[in-house]
């Protein structure tokens, strides 16, 4: 893990992580994530195993990523966004497999939205904060709002 800082509050056990990405202190990686090059993973989150994040991702604090949660490329994550993998959750009942939640390249969602999973959140797309995002968001949409809607069209 060359060129790779790790505060020494964090708790990392991952050894999959890209060149120059930086974490944060009180962040938890476990030991099969993924994190690409050139990231950023503020104070206070959390990535489980079944996780993949690419290159030049920013994610602010209070997010924790599940199981299941995929990040492409030059993705922002802002503070206290939430994911879901589990539509229905009981205590000591899990899922045998968590669905797949895709958040595509350049997109960005904004400060305490939460998305629910299996979820596909386009190329470009732009989510408003606090916006609760229910349905898939095609490539360049803005969308906000519960449910989350399309109100315009970004682009790069």
């Amino acid at each position: 893990m060359d060129n790779v800082f790790i505060h020494e509050l964090a708790n990392v056990l991952s050894k999959r992580i890209g060149k120059h990405t930086k974490i944060w202190q009180f962040s938890v990686i476990l030991e099969n994530a993924f994190i690409g090059e050139n990231c950023n993973i503020n104070c206070h989150t959390f990535i489980e195993n079944d996780v993949i994040i690419g290159n030049n991702v920013t994610i602010k604090s209070g997010v924790y990523l599940w199981d299941g949660v995929r990040i492409e490329d030059n993705v922002f994550i802002g503070p206290n966004v939430t994911f879901v993998n589990d539509k229905y959750p009981r205590s000591k009942q899990y899922l045998k497999e968590f669905p797949k939640t895709l958040i595509k390249k350049g997109a960005s969602i904004g400060a305490n939205a939460t998305i629910l999973d299996g979820i596909t959140i386009g190329e470009y797309a732009l989510i408003g904060a606090g916006s609760v995002v229910t349905s898939n968001v095609p490539d360049y949409a803005l969308v906000y709002g519960n449910p989350a809607k399309i109100k315009g069209w970004m682009d790069r």
